[in-house]
């Protein structure tokens, strides 16, 4: 049950590192990425379509994203959706392929973008956190139970708060990359 506790808190920690880096992704920098288009959607055939679903997404240059959908009939409804997002970016139809110019960020929009990416590790700090003090609590739950002596209790503490360690150094690191890119011009 004790190593249960360890192997879903690590399972737990694995998956906010991930979401934190996938958010991370969907934060533009001053160059192209497929994931910056992760939540536009569009109406494809009556249903709710990630574009990434309905298209083939490519980046032919470092500044540049090439949609190019498997119809051709709903390349406005992709120019539209891409307008409507937040963006920031002008799309280009050539009535085959929409391209994406992605600008170089100026200096007020760089601030803006680290203290959003600082405040998203935050939260996946934090939602580490809350998965160590739920395996804490059940780790108590157990000594209080009689299902592990004091001593079982405090090394797997100590167990618990080393894993925690080190997906928020995973997290940091993970944020410093991405100050970095937002920060380079």
């Amino acid at each position: 049950m004790k190593d249960k506790i360890l192997i879903e808190s690590r399972k737990k920690m694995e998956q906010s590192v991930e979401s934190t880096g996938h958010e991370f992704n969907t934060i533009r920098t001053g160059r192209a990425s497929a994931a910056l288009l992760d939540n536009i959607f569009i109406d494809y055939y009556g249903t709710r379509t990630q574009l990434k679903h309905a298209s083939n997404i490519s980046i032919p240059e470092p500044r540049t994203i090439l949609i190019s959908p498997y119809e051709p009939k709903f390349l406005k409804e992709i120019e539209t959706q891409i307008i409507k997002s937040d963006l920031g970016i002008n799309p280009t139809n050539d009535g085959k392929v929409i391209r994406l110019a992605v600008p170089p960020l100026n200096e007020e929009r760089r601030h803006e973008l680290v203290k959003l990416v600082k405040k998203i590790a935050e939260d996946g700090r934090v939602a580490i956190r809350n998965i160590r003090r739920d395996a804490n609590e059940r780790l108590k739950k157990m000594e209080s139970d009689g299902d592990i002596t004091k001593d079982d209790l405090l090394k797997l503490e100590k167990e618990v708060q080393d894993l925690t360690d080190e997906f928020i150094d995973k997290i940091n690191n993970a944020l410093q990359q991405k100050e970095n890119e937002i920060m380079e011009v």
